[in-house]
């Protein structure tokens, strides 16, 4: 959780130059004190919430690959492909242009966030938020991987609620202190997005190589050897 922590928390500075015009334009701006900071707690609530929702599902999906007995692979490759685009993203080279490629979910989505947005009612913020953590995002995209990589359906949600989390001080700060998050802080802080990225692949990989570390690399076994575990112990 500490990884997708730390990844949450570096990466944030990235979301704040994709989704701060959002944050930017919530109907908080006019309020003050406790009620601005509840309406800026429910905004943020409701982007964990999807996080989290996310995480369950992408967990549940990599405990399918966990039972294949597929999951220390996965971690491997994860990690490996996480310390590849940092490398690349180094050398300039970029794998796409241009923005995401639209599709129906996103479209819809993007409208029913746009309609909320208009209203500029209190009431809507957690609604925000959700639709908002629905968004693609490519950090999101590597909180999803590390969920997959978990191999484990509270584990995949508690570790994108723990990435959510990671992005809360940045996400409130540019929320409440709107003028004083100048954009050359930005682009410092985004510049430690790299590090994150590659403490995530780092730690994927350690996961796979099943070296026996508490926490970091601790033994991975599939549902199969279970089974097989059982099974050869019955009297």
């Amino acid at each position: 959780m500490i990884a997708s922590f730390i990844l949450g928390f570096m990466g944030s500075f990235h979301c704040i130059g994709m989704c701060g015009p959002i944050a930017l334009t919530l109907p908080v701006q006019h309020l003050k004190g406790i009620r601005k900071l509840a309406g800026i707690g429910l905004y943020n609530a409701g982007r964990i919430s999807a996080y989290a929702i996310l995480g369950l599902f992408f967990g549940w999906l990599g405990r399918q690959l966990y039972v294949g007995g597929l999951q220390q692979w996965l971690s491997i490759i994860t990690g490996s492909l996480l310390l590849l685009l940092v490398v690349l993203k180094s050398a300039g080279i970029r794998l796409t242009k241009g923005r995401h490629l639209p599709n129906a979910f996103t479209t819809k989505i993007k409208s029913l966030l746009g309609g909320l947005l208009r209203e500029q009612r209190f009431s809507t913020l957690y609604a925000i938020g959700f639709l908002n953590g629905l968004l693609p995002c490519g950090l999101v995209y590597l909180g999803i991987a590390g969920a997959i990589a978990s191999g484990d359906v509270l584990k995949g949600m508690l570790f994108m609620a723990a990435f959510g989390a990671g992005t809360l001080p940045a996400m409130a700060g540019v929320t409440w202190f709107s003028h004083l998050i100048s954009l050359p802080v930005r682009n410092r802080m985004r510049s430690m997005v790299p590090v994150a990225i590659s403490i995530m692949g780092v730690l994927l990989i350690l996961r796979g190589l099943n070296l026996g570390i508490p926490y970091i690399s601790p033994v991975l076994t599939s549902g199969n050897e279970h089974v097989v575990e059982n099974c050869c112990h019955k009297p």
